[in-house]
């Protein structure tokens, strides 16, 4: 009888799947009240074209920056927004950083939110259309930052102004917190953040860039899911060097420095970083999970099984998927000798790295060493931030946000999820376990690639959306 347990046993392990499975249904949702908001259409989109002509491109090297172009968006902003100037407290941090605030009837749980008004250089003989010219045309505006992001960055302006000017008051403080150096990491944001630490002022809600309303980007579900980002992966850059006597190419040695350091990078690829399920992860799987077909139910409702699979296809696949379960590195930029025929005296690779769970900067690049087992490999650390805090998903600030989210884009399902970018956020999350990056629009996968890329516009419908989603944040802020 002995040899009818095991198929037995196996029968009950897939009845014990099975039924997980079938049990893994979606939460129940509660649908807000939805009631209309009235914008000034034609207006907010004149007023975003003439924000996007404003080139505030930023740089690293701030004697590269034309802050002329930032002078010009800062005059521009007090003639389009009064009633903001007239009703906030407004100061400039640092270079480029601008904050109002906007007082309330209290004070104790403030409401920040964030934008950049800074781009990234546009290579303009690859647009169909001048990138700085915020050319509206088919219903879309068309120029660098429509959607990274002066398009936010005028939504909440446009939503601010609007309830200022109908005599509403919030319940909390409201802080718009703008930044002009974010794709640089610049130092405007912190020294915000500063700010805030010195005057004691710890926010209970904070919205900044980041996850969307889109389809197609969860395995089995087919529904727009509205993402928000409740942690942000930390980033990482390692070069890699070794040095040599140099010396004619035509005798080289079995191995040249190149050759060792590419073996380096071989090793690397050849050896992810262990794989993590984090809690943003865990409560994305969990709620996504029960909205998937029924296959994918099986796997999400039983993670506790599969997680070995689903670490080997992360591995294999690489991509989206991999990069939300463990730290992923890059090898991005290299350098050598000037000349063909001469052997290198310093060669170099550098790799970004972003950060995952309880992986730091310090213990990454204990890892690489331990992976690429060559002592003569220098590693330095250009820059490194660990991964962020991870937001509560239990407050009011979250039940604010999601209701926000679900009267403006009523079919979408709200998730936690982990933020593979960097932005400004992180900051705050040093002062508040309730940060959430969100980009208040709908992306198709298309319209996701034209952020940093040619030909970058946004419909004007999802500026109106946009302006409506922050009219609801404020008023139940």
């Amino acid at each position: 009888m002995w040899w009818l347990i095991f198929p037995a046993l196996f029968i009950i392990f897939l009845l014990i799947l099975i039924i997980r499975a079938l049990l893994f249904k979606p939460y129940p949702i509660t649908k807000p009240e939805i009631t209309d908001i009235e914008l000034d259409n034609e207006g907010i989109i004149n007023r975003l074209s003439e924000l996007i002509k404003c080139k505030t491109v930023s740089n690293m090297d701030f004697e590269k920056v034309d802050f002329a172009e930032f002078e010009k968006l800062h005059k521009l902003i007090e003639k389009f927004y009064p009633d903001v100037f007239r009703k906030c407290e407004f100061e400039k941090v640092s270079n480029t950083g601008l904050l109002f605030r906007w007082p309330g009837k209290e004070s104790d749980a403030p409401t920040v939110l964030m934008a950049h008004y800074d781009v990234v250089p546009a290579n303009e003989d690859q647009w169909d259309k001048p990138a700085f010219e915020g050319i509206v045309e088919n219903n879309e505006v068309w120029g660098r930052g429509t959607l990274d992001t002066k398009g936010t960055f005028t939504s909440i302006l446009e939503a601010t102004n609007l309830l200022i000017k109908q005599g509403f008051v919030p319940q909390n403080d409201i802080y718009l917190s703008f930044s002009g150096d974010e794709e640089v990491s610049g130092p405007s944001c912190p020294a915000i953040v500063e700010l805030f630490k010195k005057r004691n002022i710890v926010p209970a809600l904070v919205i900044d860039e980041g996850g969307a309303v889109v389809e197609d980007v969860f395995p089995g579900v087919k529904a727009r899911c509205a993402l928000v980002g409740t942690a942000e992966k930390g980033a990482m850059d390692v070069r890699m060097t070794m040095k040599s006597q140099g010396g004619h190419a035509s005798s080289p040695k079995p191995h040249t420095i190149i050759g060792q350091l590419s073996q380096a990078v071989v090793n690397i690829e050849n050896n992810p970083f262990k794989f993590q399920l984090t809690p943003p992860v865990k409560k994305m799987f969990d709620n996504l999970g029960r909205h998937s077909s029924f296959v994918f139910k099986v796997i999400f409702a039983n993670l506790w099984c599969f997680s070995p699979v689903l670490d080997l296809m992360c591995k294999k696949s690489g991509g989206e998927l991999n990069a939300l379960m463990r730290t992923t590195v890059a090898f991005t930029m290299a350098s050598g000798s000037s000349a063909a025929n001469v052997l290198p005296p310093k060669a170099s690779f550098t790799a970004n790295l972003r950060l995952i769970g309880t992986d730091t900067c310090q213990s990454a690049i204990e890892y690489l060493k331990k992976t690429v087992k060559n002592d003569n490999i220098e590693f330095e650390m250009i820059h490194g931030s660990d991964p962020s805090i991870y937001s509560s998903t239990d407050c009011k600030g979250w039940d604010i946000l999601t209701d926000a989210i679900k009267q403006t884009w009523s079919d979408a399902i709200v998730s936690p999820y982990l933020m593979f970018a960097a932005s400004d956020s992180r900051h705050f999350s040093k002062i508040s376990d309730k940060v959430y990056r969100f980009s208040a629009m709908y992306l198709t996968k298309e319209q996701r690639a034209l952020i940093h890329g040619n030909n970058e516009r946004i419909p004007c419908d999802t500026v109106y959306d946009m302006v409506k989603f922050y009219v609801r944040v404020i008023k139940q802020s």
